[in-house]
């Protein structure tokens, strides 16, 4: 499924920061900016983390959204087909993202950057044809960094999920029992067919006793 991306920008004026929030950003868009050294939640050092958001802009589907400070991005979110090696990619749907990641240097975590991002996203009226789904685990979760627990990091990417629309979903994914901090959230667009909510759900639990 694709749809012509629309572009949206925001402006924050916040604690003496000028923050733009903007996207989708193609790779070209992309490679024009700097990449903040803060951002190594998923990728040490940055420049390989910057190198992956790259790869992950030529995708057909990708969407990404980045806050920028000047010239630098400082933060940014990424939507993307669930990786094959998953199970939220064996019902093989086209209207199904994953929220894949968002992350937010540290400098800026104060700003309410993860909300607006979301806001961005979720402008663009072609996200009412999917459902989006984020995983969220404990051990991607910069507990260190903020000194939260897992409860208090939990309740933080609720309410951030929550602003944009995602609520929490049962499921019996094994990566998801295995703690209960970690949670499946799901966002599903207005015009999302009932075939497609059928799919997601059966694909959401294998045991169906536990539906």
């Amino acid at each position: 499924m694709e749809h012509v991306k629309q572009f949206y920008k925001q402006r924050i004026e916040k604690n003496g920061f000028t923050i733009e929030v903007l996207g989708p950003l193609t790779r070209e868009e992309l490679s024009k900016y700097c990449f903040h050294a803060g951002l190594v939640a998923f990728r040490r050092p940055s420049s390989e983390q910057f190198q992956a958001l790259l790869s992950i802009a030529e995708l057909a589907e990708a969407r990404i959204i980045a806050a920028m400070e000047g010239n630098t991005i400082v933060g940014y979110v990424t939507f993307l087909y669930p990786d094959p090696l998953e199970r939220w990619s064996e019902a093989k749907m086209q209207d199904l993202l994953e929220l894949g990641a968002i992350e937010v240097a540290p400098p800026y975590r104060n700003l309410g950057l993860g909300k607006e991002m979301l806001r961005v996203a979720f402008m663009d009226d072609a996200m009412e044809d999917y459902i989006v789904i984020t995983t969220e685990y404990y051990w991607h979760w910069d507990l260190k960094g903020t000194g939260l627990d897992v409860w208090q990091y939990r309740k933080i990417m609720e309410r951030m999920m929550t602003s944009a629309g995602l609520k929490w979903y049962a499921t019996d994914d094994p990566e998801i029992c295995s703690h209960p901090a970690n949670c499946l959230m799901a966002r599903i667009g207005d015009r999302v067919p009932v075939s497609s909510i059928e799919a997601f759900d059966q694909i959401r639990f294998t045991n169906r006793f536990m539906y």
